[in-house]
């Protein structure tokens, strides 16, 4: 029989290690499981924006301590249109996956978390996970083993609603960067997110609802970016990851919580998926310390609305007649995109979205 632990994290990702750096501000003892061994890569487009920069700071991860290149805004780009705007405070770091996850692996260990590394956790069981025939007992457990959770089936939180699949294909190429903002590149088919992540190097994403469509190919939607990278050498291979809005009716049972990908997804169109999970360590390492679930089940909720409805309204948009109409509106009425960005990139809510996207919705009528 293995010690009794006052919280175990199954899943030493960003979310899980955001959360072991949260709590253990708050002298909760802290146990990370992971059957994987650090850097954990993922296909992400490697963007944070101020919001994320903001909850990592309240968490207790300095984001000057962490690697990346700065940027101001985001660009839009369709056919020959741009559309872009400043964030209105701060700015966003864009950052490779792996130095992420390596900054919180570090600030997890200052904080005195612990770490059970190439690890499997074979079930959750009474008041505590079995690990190689053992069971380690905890007072919480919380589940943040991503989007393919066994926790979540574990706990029985598997009831859900779910959009439409989505993928997306990430590599990095070594080219001296043109922008000193985030570009979203559209098609009629798909999307491309350009990230600065070094100085001579940039993250390229390409998301569509095509399984096969590759970046090779999808670049020839995009000339201007294909343009840009021509010559550029690649540095890595291509990876892949599927996308979609992944919502859970429940995300707590008993001593259970749920965090990031595992307790459900929001579309990579909104590039706020870590931004998202942070809240959630926030409203979680809080709810912990009141000793009661109920109050993260309420805020995970709250927090889920905006990035929901960003999701919808740029899916919306995206690979529909209304994309270049929209495109236009926007370039001629820059104080829409201001206000989308404002309210998407900073702490706005979900009711400020929806009037922002009221204001788009009037341009396209009288446009």
């Amino acid at each position: 029989m293995m010690d009794h632990k006052e919280v175990i994290i199954v899943g030493g990702g960003p979310a899980g290690l955001a959360a072991a750096v949260a709590l253990r501000a708050q002298n909760f003892c802290v146990t990370v499981v992971d059957a994987a061994q650090p850097p954990i890569e993922k296909v992400c487009g490697e963007g944070l924006l101020p919001e994320t920069l903001e909850s990592l700071r309240a968490i207790g991860v300095k984001p000057k301590s962490l690697p990346g290149v700065p940027f101001r805004g985001i660009r839009y780009i369709a056919n020959k249109t741009h559309v872009e705007a400043k964030f209105p405070h701060g700015h966003a770091l864009g950052i490779r996956r792996a130095d992420l996850h390596q900054s919180l692996l570090t600030a997890a260990t200052d904080a005195g978390a612990e770490f059970l590394w190439k690890t499997r956790v074979d079930g959750l069981e009474g008041d505590g996970i079995r690990v190689a025939g053992q069971l380690m007992r905890a007072q919480w457990i919380i589940g943040a083993d991503g989007h393919a959770s066994q926790m979540r089936k574990w706990a029985g939180l598997v009831n859900h609603s779910s959009s439409l699949h989505r993928f997306a294909f990430r590599r990095h190429f070594r080219v001296k960067p043109w922008t000193d903002l985030l570009e979203v590149h559209w098609s009629a088919r798909a999307q491309a997110y350009v990230t600065v992540v070094g100085a001579e190097e940039v993250c390229v994403v390409v998301m569509s609802s095509d399984s096969r469509l590759r970046m090779h190919e999808a670049l020839n939607d995009f000339p201007e970016l294909a343009s840009r990278l021509k010559g550029g050498a690649t540095i890595d291979k291509e990876r892949g990851a599927v996308s979609r809005n992944h919502v859970l009716r429940r995300v707590t049972r008993e001593r259970v919580a749920l965090l990031g990908d595992a307790s459900g997804t929001v579309d990579a169109i909104t590039g706020e998926g870590l931004g998202l999970a942070f809240q959630q360590v926030r409203a979680l390492s809080d709810a912990l310390e009141r000793g009661d679930l109920s109050g993260y089940e309420a805020a995970h909720r709250s927090l889920r609305r905006k990035p929901q409805f960003m999701a919808k309204l740029l899916l919306t948009l995206g690979g529909t007649p209304l994309q270049q109409r929209a495109m236009s509106v926007l370039a001629t009425r820059p104080r829409i995109f201001e206000r989308l960005l404002a309210v998407h990139a900073a702490n706005g809510s979900a009711l400020e979205i929806a009037g922002a996207g009221l204001r788009l919705g009037w341009g396209l009528l009288t446009a």
